[in-house]
């Protein structure tokens, strides 16, 4: 089994930054590709970013550009930047080892106008 933890989340007011953390342990040797997800209250659950252990990346395309994924496979930690954040960015973001079907408990990011 993969267990993942967010952090990082918070309020920040728009047009500023977060750096979100996800730290993988258990079996990790299984984990190929990890993903951010985020879920706003009233919507379904959406593909924000994804990167493979080789470093290969997916993005959604309306957040291209603002948000950068990036992964330590040596610290077994994938993280999230968001740049340039809009009050349309609120949601809870989970991490997710796409792969083997493990997600993270989520982490809260509300941005005011």
């Amino acid at each position: 089994q993969v267990q993942l933890v967010e952090s990082g989340g918070g309020l920040v007011q728009a047009g500023g930054s977060l750096r979100l953390s996800c730290a993988a342990s258990g079996s990790i040797f299984s984990i190929n590709v990890l993903g951010w997800y985020r879920q706003a209250p009233g919507k379904q659950r959406e593909l924000v970013a994804s990167i493979t252990s080789g470093g290969s990346t997916n993005y959604a395309y309306s957040l291209k550009g603002r948000f950068t994924i990036s992964r330590d496979n040596a610290k077994n930690t994938v993280y999230l930047q968001m740049n340039s954040l809009k009050p349309e960015d609120t949601a809870v973001y989970y991490c997710c080892a796409v792969n083997v079907g493990s997600w993270g408990q989520g982490t809260q990011v509300t941005v005011s106008s």
